[in-house]
């Protein structure tokens, strides 16, 4: 989903008590904003003022009520975009978008065989990092509660909470044993942006995953190119599959990142204003660039991609993205529940209507059924050999006409064979070269 960054502040405790505990104010609250913005004026022919008397005649006892009622409203306009979310799926969007969430910083995952939780990582100056927590911990108890009859989903949950408050983690390590670690919730900035140098043959290429465009993808966007350039990388792979989207301003931001002139995308909102996002030459690099692709590549991800690919500064490989030309608006409402409401359409610099269609990659590649099923199990492999959009990525890159390639630095076996042979030639001229030792 892209999301302008144009959120309501909710109300202060000084807002009337009518907007804060009266379903039926709430309801009005919501009609109000989609009258005001709904990118369709015709509103899918629902008469919109009939429509608010309609909701404002019911008898909502609870919120509860009212909420479906809101919901039945929204669903006539015929966009699921549009939408309403209850306080809790609220936070979880926010959290999202801001690319912060109240925690202690550590990703889990389940150890297949044992099915028991562990520490994948921890977040870099996180109250985990902080408290000696590293990859590879097991979690035997999160409050006391035990974490093998936990979900990773029940586990989040159970790790999360207000900033400021007490969390206690009883872990299990090869070198230590069982130990304890009482830790202090924190703000923690979520890593949308991850990245790391592949040796290809002779290629040296710089692999960026982006999970989602928060508030935060693009700040961490340029740490990763800068890095990945003072590693000298000569071309890079773009991983953008199964990104949802998140916000506008992001996938621009990134977009101006790898392209040095041209546009990126403009949009059109429900009284005709056309908006116009362009290069701003404040481009990074020009090594050549791959961009990763599927089905599940929507919105802020398509605005990158179509940017990147009709400006020709990228080779798309993978599979069509999902189709979502539209932009939204998220609103905090009064009750700590929200509201998005779809507010413009976007479209690449082509003009293209992608909504519903999405855009097609240059190198179509599917994977099969057992290869979608390998990667659920095994997200790891994403971006390596065992990855065959990512193998069909680096093949792209080797036959880009700009390819520079870098031979491979040799690994730190001791003393190399050949500096061997010269040391013992200088020491003793009668020396003959032989076979080269075995390996073992």
């Amino acid at each position: 989903m892209t999301l302008q960054a144009l959120v309501t502040p909710a109300l202060s405790e000084s807002a009337p008590q009518t907007l804060q505990d009266n379903p039926r104010a709430l309801v009005d609250e919501v009609w109000q904003i989609v009258n005001n913005e709904f990118v369709d004026r015709g509103f899918n022919r629902v008469d919109w003022q009939e429509k608010r008397q309609e909701l404002l005649s019911g008898d909502y006892v609870n919120s509860k009520q009212a909420y479906k009622a809101i919901r039945q409203a929204l669903k006539e306009l015929g966009d699921p975009y549009t939408r309403f979310l209850a306080p809790e799926d609220f936070s979880v969007l926010t959290s999202q978008t801001s690319g912060e969430l109240s925690g202690v910083g550590v990703r889990l995952a389940v150890d297949k065989r044992t099915s028991s939780l562990y520490v994948v990582d921890t977040v870099k100056n996180s109250p985990a990092m902080e408290a000696g927590i590293k990859s590879g911990d097991r979690i035997i108890r999160i409050n006391d509660k035990p974490a093998a009859l936990m979900t990773i989903e029940q586990a989040q949950e159970e790790i999360k909470g207000e900033v400021g408050t007490q969390i206690s983690l009883q872990l299990s390590r090869k070198d230590k044993g069982v130990f304890q670690v009482n830790l202090t919730r924190a703000q923690i900035e979520i890593a949308s942006v991850n990245y790391s140098v592949k040796q290809e043959d002779n290629l040296k290429v710089g692999y960026i995953r982006l999970d989602e465009f928060s508030s935060h993808a693009a700040e961490q966007m340029k740490e990763a190119i800068s890095d990945l350039g003072k590693q000298k990388v000569t071309g890079y792979v773009l991983d953008l599959r199964g990104n949802p989207g998140g916000l506008l301003f992001a996938s621009v931001d990134i977009a101006r990142m790898f392209l040095k002139q041209g546009e990126i995308v403009s949009t059109i909102d429900r009284r005709g204003g056309d908006r116009h996002f362009s290069a701003n030459g404040t481009a990074l690099t020009d090594l050549p660039l791959v961009i990763l692709v599927n089905e599940g590549s929507a919105s802020a991800s398509e605005i990158l991609t179509g940017a990147l690919k009709e400006n020709a500064r990228a080779t798309v490989v993978g599979t069509t993205t999902y189709g979502k030309g539209t932009v939204q608006s998220v609103h905090s409402l009064s009750d700590g529940s929200g509201l998005a409401v779809t507010i413009a359409r976007y479209y690449p610099p082509s003009g293209t209507d992608i909504n519903h269609k999405g855009i097609k990659p240059d190198v179509y590649l599917d994977l099969s059924m057992e290869e979608q099923l390998q990667f659920k199990n095994e997200p790891d492999i994403m971006g390596s050999n065992a990855d065959p959009q990512y193998k069909r990525a680096i093949t792209v890159l080797k036959t880009h006409p700009s390819a520079k390639f870098v031979r491979p630095e040799p690994k730190p076996v001791g003393l190399r064979w050949e500096n061997l042979r010269e040391t013992m030639k200088e020491e003793n001229p009668r020396w003959q070269s032989s076979p080269k030792p075995e390996t073992r």
